[in-house]
């Protein structure tokens, strides 16, 4: 990314009441990230969302100071990033309308689709922490890569099993790439580093912030094709996380424990309420996410349709064909296209049977 563009996209994060979702929603409109600061306020002011108020913080002249500080932070430190537009943005993630417009990553980061999370309590017991063992070792011939938040309890178990058992493992900070949280796990990030690495959507000098902490979960849930919840109690950012998996539509597995012990009511639930497979062995993940069919059948390809696309059509089938059911934003995103467009484009292409909606506002070939 030209520098100009990277300082426009930092100028973006660093204005106030303007989240992931906004921002992508400003983007889209007005075509280019660099674009939205060369508009007129009041031209801006007619998309849906954005009032003066935005508009006014837009232009604030604080956030070019910041975006500039920060960006000769990542240029003297060859810090990595990726932006939520570019190919090298992790795939899972891109689908998460919430998803940060930018990732700065560290380390050996190198993601396959085979990726799961692992959370759970702070406070981990020893049956926690055998189970979490055992899994990640039962599951080290299919290569996972392990994903998990560096904090303590069954985070760090985590990312402590994989490296264990040589596999890939990811820690995402609620924090920036300056501070270490908690410090007592500075002692592992050489190891992580070299078997995985560290991402956050937060600066370099940002502080862990509780409430960055929930937003940190977010990017857990989406990064991953599954997320696993080893022990928690009745509220927890586990159960956060839980929630964000099924409202990507991810698989999300609980592992079951006595009705009496604190640390499993949380997990016990999830199953109870349907918003969790049950998980008692490695073999569960294994069959739920079709690893264990080492070969698969490769989909027959659809040379040629009996109805005719135009090359946007096309572009939006394919697209849907790859991904499966997906969000009108998030088609909208990944298909460049402006959401007002894309609607009348998919009743169109709904008319000709191509497509078909689904509650929620999903659309699916």
């Amino acid at each position: 990314m030209k520098k100009e563009k990277l300082l426009a996209v930092l100028r973006l994060q660093a204005t106030n009441n303007v989240g992931d979702i906004l921002a992508k929603k400003l983007i889209a409109t007005v075509g280019d990230v660099e674009q939205i600061f060369k508009e007129r306020p009041a031209t801006l002011q007619k998309i849906n969302g954005i009032g003066s108020l935005i508009t006014t913080n837009l232009f604030d002249k604080k956030n070019q100071i910041l975006a500039e500080e920060e960006l000769a932070y990542i240029e003297k430190n060859n810090t990595q990033y990726s932006y939520f537009l570019e190919d090298k943005y992790p795939s899972n993630l891109s689908q998460c309308i919430d998803a940060p417009i930018l990732l700065f990553n560290d380390g050996n980061v190198a993601l396959s689709d085979k990726v799961i999370s692992i959370v759970g309590t702070r406070n981990i017991s020893s049956y926690g922490r055998d189970f979490c063992n055992n899994l990640v070792a039962d599951l080290a011939e299919y290569n996972p890569i392990i994903v998990s938040g560096f904090a303590y309890g069954i985070d760090i178990c985590a990312h402590k099993a994989a490296i264990k058992n040589n596999l890939q493992t990811i820690a995402v900070l609620a924090h920036g790439f300056d501070q270490v949280y908690p410090k007592t796990h500075k002692k592992y990030i050489h190891q992580i580093n070299e078997k995985g690495g560290f991402l956050t959507e937060f600066w370099h000098n940002e502080n862990p912030l509780r409430e960055n902490f929930l937003k940190r979960n977010r990017i857990v849930a989406g990064i991953s094709k599954a997320t696993i919840i080893i022990e928690s109690a009745n509220k927890g950012g586990s159960l956060v996380t839980a929630d964000i998996a099924n409202s990507y539509n991810r698989d999300v597995f609980s592992v079951p424990g006595r009705t009496t012990d604190v640390y499993s009511k949380g997990c016990n639930n999830l199953i109870k309420n349907n918003q969790a497979h049950l998980l008692t062995s490695a073999e569960d993940i294994v069959k739920m996410l079709n690893w264990d069919i080492s070969t698969k059948t490769a989909a027959p390809k659809q040379e040629t349709l009996f109805i005719e696309l135009d090359e946007t059509e096309q572009k939006i089938y394919d697209y849907l064909q790859e991904n499966g059911k997906q969000l009108l934003d998030v088609i909208a995103l990944n298909c460049h296209l402006p959401t007002y467009k894309l609607a009348s484009i998919l009743v169109q292409m709904e008319l000709k049977g191509i497509v078909k909606p689904l509650p929620g506002k999903m659309f699916e070939v």
